[in-house]
């Protein structure tokens, strides 16, 4: 976000976020993978999907969605970082170019710091109504 710091925990959250979207525009499943923590504790809400847990589950997620038709480009904004000690969530809205029309879904992204790098834990997305 704008005047948002350039260095510190704040900065390195938001360059891990900004990752994850990366990955997603890029396709690229290996990028997608890196930015998540192996483990049973991972979730992930897509818009209009049942909940996702654990890694195994979530990356194939992720695989059907990279490995699918169509792409999509995301512009954030109403973004904010909260960190509290080893965990830190960044909460956005992504406004989605590439479908029929632009959609807005409000996202919440939960990262744990782990071994002095931020693992992403948590992803929730949900369509925001007009």
């Amino acid at each position: 976000p704008d005047g948002a710091p350039t260095d510190g925990p704040v900065a390195d959250v938001l360059a891990r976020n900004q990752e994850f979207y990366d990955a997603h525009e890029a396709r690229d499943i290996e990028r997608m993978a890196a930015v998540w923590e192996v483990s049973d504790r991972v979730v992930c809400i897509h818009p209009g999907w049942p909940i996702m847990r654990t890694y195994a589950h979530v990356i194939e997620s992720w695989r059907r969605i990279l490995g699918g038709p169509g792409r999509l480009q995301f512009i954030l904004s109403n973004v904010a970082v909260a960190i509290d000690g080893d965990v830190a969530w960044v909460t956005l809205e992504e406004n989605l170019l590439g479908g029929p029309t632009p959609v807005v879904v409000a996202a919440t992204n939960m990262f744990a710091r782990i071994d002095g790098a931020w693992q992403l834990v948590v992803h929730h997305g949900s369509p925001v109504g007009h």
